[in-house]
């Protein structure tokens, strides 16, 4: 057994061991499309390359990117600033690093329609901002600008399109002016290597784009053909289906009609394409986006033109019936590729690209699989092989043991329990199938996206410097590779194949996962302490593993205390589940903070991981294992009553919080809102956007006035204005109509004017002060009414700088012997921040009319 001389992100490659080999014929799996097969050819013929820049998931120009991808052919790429985690989820209840995770997900859907790239910064979308000069003191705008400059030197576009303008304008979002101006500033300094010289030392070299434009505007228009040549699709066709996979945004995702997305509308059912641009920085263009940038393999001196001759003759001569055909002129141009000596990353680039075209064509296909999604490290894993020829043409398949089969993310194989065929000649409709074994490497981290592995910092996703190469790239790369060997036409061809699950292998499968022996977590988010008091904290601990035995330790702020220090733990069975307690005492005076856990296991091994599952149909699922974390907060938190119901809207974490007031909470749905069924809670809770979600609220709506009539208090929380199901909030007219921006307030530090000082709601039975604003997270609120009936009384003011926003952010109305409250404050996000004044002043709300 001998190593490769390789080396892996993720771990060491080793080579494998066969137990088995035998030949089957099999009809699965099948070949790639010919019109792919066409599509990467001329991908590869094409050396032009542009990088789209806009804020948001969403924003990005989708009739665009097919243009660029599908028909011009450039190497495209789409940069999204931030990850939209700080947006609203449509389809469930995940918010912030949760949903940026998915809606990551929902733009590499996209990709694959387009066939663009996707990259990311580290900048985190703290929601809707409306000014240029917030978001780039939110976030840190050199670190942003670094990442952006990361990314165009690695990717090495002739042109940058930004999709906003960076003038700043009033009434426009800051991030979208952000993603422009950062996209104008790093185009100046990429080509600098004294900008961000660090980056110059890990290897990358200076690149300068030609020039960059804004989308829109009449510096430049083109027109072409508004097809793929490849599929017969219109831009706007492939630019729908992408916009199909947004389904976690509003007004995105329920069917590939509704559009191609930004700039697709005005060029949707033409013959031809158009679109303008506006020019930013560099020499105008005339005729194309390309003017003055050579797109052929001729700006690779030294051989790169001829290269480029048999490269048009290829997608000249290629046969969507018989792609075989090309395998001869295929071998021709990657000897002569082989041959070329250059240090451009895009032509080592291209030699990959030709390397698929090549097994492609050949109807080469390989899989490797492996029965369970997740492994622990250290374990030995089992995995399947299947190499199968779907063409005529001589390939010999290299088995040996020392040769066939490299493997990443390894340790070491297990010992073979048979001996590996010798090297065979494929025929056209066989397969050859292996079984194996490797030990999965120890150093493997517990897999975690790369930008939550550490605690962000303000405004910023931190990575640290191990993964500092991994800044830019949508989502962590695969962590378990086999390489297979052949040879054809007298050359070697190296096919490296991502071990995937078993029955999972499409692009809605799911990737290995490294998971820990045990999962911790904590029995909710966030734990309410009166200063001074104890209670008990219990984890959750979860055998991933048989025989996972070990200690449990908490970790606990300063001025918090923990007793016993540590407790064990013991679990037979895969899947068996206990609970072990603490006795945790909080401080004296008002504190938040947060506890972790650690378990030690008997080998000595540290986990501190829980385990959050994202299942959505769409999406490949996705496990995170963050750290497990309880929120704590010290605060005099009184509330009266003891039992409130709640009916869900959109999602959010109110119910716990409401636990956390010590109130026995009971879900109701719509056909629950009756006085008789309602009788006995306190308070009825309405989901954040349940009016836009819910078609069973509009038509009981009668029943929940007249329980508010009865002395009950309803406390309904803020909606959209747009997709509202009734347009009757209240038992009184309220109204929420109006444009968005103007109607919240985005700086969660903006200060609170007491409008009704005396109202029972800010002084029974918690005294609420301006200090209870304090802490807030992402903002105040937001879609604030912007009429209302007298009956209802507004308490708070507050407003965005330089603005004037209606007193509207917590309206309260009696009604009959009761109360109805509607508020637009952002208590979803408060909440299971742990905001002491939150839970202070929703308490308040609970607590109203009730002595």
């Amino acid at each position: 057994m001998r190593a490769s001389s390789g080396s892996g992100r993720f771990g060491a490659w080793v080579l494998g061991a066969l137990l088995s080999a035998r030949v089957v014929t099999a009809a699965d799996p099948v070949p790639t499309a010919p019109a792919a097969i066409q599509q990467e050819l001329k991908t590869f013929a094409v050396f032009g390359t542009v990088l789209h820049v806009a804020a948001h998931p969403d924003d990005e120009n989708r009739p665009l990117l097919a243009f660029l991808s599908r028909g011009r052919h450039y190497r495209t790429g789409y940069l999204s600033i931030n990850r939209g985690d700080g947006g609203q989820n449509e389809i469930g209840p995940e918010f912030g690093e949760k949903l940026g995770v998915i809606r990551t997900q929902e733009l590499l859907a996209g990709r694959r329609n387009d066939g663009a790239r996707q990259f990311f910064t580290r900048a985190i979308d703290f929601g809707y901002s409306k000014s240029l000069d917030e978001t780039l003191q939110f976030w840190d705008h050199q670190q942003v600008l670094g990442d952006v400059v990361r990314i165009i030197r690695t990717f090495r576009p002739d042109v940058i399109v930004t999709q906003f303008t960076p003038m700043a304008q009033r009434g426009n979002h800051g991030h979208h002016n952000a993603s422009a101006v950062l996209a104008v500033e790093a185009f100046k300094i990429a080509g600098d290597p004294k900008s961000f010289p660090e980056q110059i030392a890990e290897g990358l070299a200076p690149w300068q784009p030609k020039r960059i434009f804004q989308s829109g505007g009449n510096s430049l228009s083109i027109t072409a053909p508004n097809v793929s040549a490849e599929t017969g699709e219109t831009f706007q066709a492939i630019a729908a289906r992408s916009t199909a996979q947004h389904k976690t945004q509003f007004g995105f995702g329920a069917g590939a009609g509704r559009g191609g997305g930004r700039g697709g509308a005005a060029n949707a059912g033409g013959s031809n394409y158009t679109a303008g641009f506006t020019l930013l920085d560099g020499p105008p263009a005339n005729v194309d986006l390309m003017d003055g940038v050579d797109t052929t393999w001729a700006r690779i001196p030294n051989g790169g033109a001829e290269i480029g001759r048999l490269a048009e003759e290829l997608v000249a001569q290629f046969k969507t019936d018989s792609p075989a055909a090309s395998v001869p002129a295929l071998l021709a141009l990657r000897a002569k590729l082989s041959a070329l000596k250059s240090d451009n990353p895009v032509v080592d680039e291209k030699r990959g690209l030709l390397d698929r075209i090549l097994q492609h064509s050949l109807g080469l296909v390989v899989e490797t699989t492996t029965p369970s999604a997740e492994v622990v490290a250290g374990e030995t894993m089992g995995m399947h092989s299947r190499v199968t020829l779907h063409s005529g043409v001589p390939v010999k398949f290299s088995q040996p043991p020392d040769t066939h089969f490299e493997q990443s993310g390894f340790e070491a194989p297990a010992s073979a329990n048979g001996s590996a065929a010798p090297a065979a000649d494929l025929k056209s409709g066989q397969t050859v199938e292996n079984d194996m074994k490797a030990v999965v490497s120890r150093r493997d981290r517990v897999s975690q996206p790369y930008w939550l592995r550490e605690d962000p910092a303000a405004g910023m996703y931190r990575v640290a410097a191990a993964d500092t190469k991994l800044i830019g790239m949508p989502e962590n790369p695969g962590q378990f590779f086999v390489n297979y060997r052949f040879s054809v036409g007298g050359q070697d061809l190296v096919i490296r194949d991502e071990v995937r699950v078993a029955g999972e292998t499409g692009p809605l499968g799911r990737r290995i996962a490294v998971v820990s022996p045990v999962t911790l977590a904590f029995g909710s988010g966030v734990a309410l302490f009166a200063p001074g008091s104890k209670k008990t904290v219990e984890v959750d601990v979860t055998a991933v593993r048989p025989n996972a035995a070990g200690t449990l330790r908490l970790e606990v702020p300063a001025g918090w205390t923990v007793w016993p220090a540590a407790q064990p733990f013991k679990l037979a069975a895969n899947g068996a589940k206990t609970k072990v307690a603490f006795t945790v005492t909080a401080p004296a005076q008002n504190a938040t903070g947060s506890v972790h856990v650690v378990a030690e296991m008997s080998d000595g091994t540290l986990y501190r991981n829980g385990r959050i599952e994202l299942r959505h149909e769409h999406i490949p699922p996705q496990i995170l294992q963050p750290p497990a974390r309880l929120r704590v907060t010290a605060t005099d938190a009184t509330a009266r009553g003891k039992a409130v119901g709640y009916l869900p809207g959109a999602g959010d974490d109110t119910a716990e919080a409401l636990t956390q007031l010590g109130y026995k909470v009971t879900t109701l749905t719509g056909s629950d809102l009756t006085v008789e069924k309602l009788r006995g809670l306190d308070a009825v809770v309405i989901g954040v956007r349940a009016f836009n979600e819910r078609t069973d609220l509009k038509d009981n709506l009668p029943g929940l006035f007249a329980y508010a009539e009865n002395g009950g208090t309803v406390i309904a929380q803020y909606n959209r204005p747009t997709g509202l199901n009734t347009t009757q909030l209240g038992p009184y007219p309220l109204s929420i109509a109006g444009q968005a921006p103007p109607l919240r307030v985005t700086d969660e530090t903006a200060a609170v004017t007491f409008v009704t000082p005396d109202h029972p709601a800010l002084n029974t039975p918690n005294k609420i002060a301006p200090r209870d604003f304090e802490g807030w997270v992402q903002e105040r609120g937001a879609y604030f009414a912007s009429e209302w009936d007298p009956h209802y009384i507004p308490l708070l003011a507050m407003s965005d700088p330089g603005e004037k926003q209606p007193d509207s952010s917590l309206l309260v109305a009696k009604y009959g012997k009761g109360y109805y409250v509607y508020t637009s404050l952002g208590f979803f996000r408060q909440l299971p921040a742990g905001v002491p004044g939150a839970y202070r002043l929703f308490a308040n709300l609970i607590s109203l009319g009730k002595e």
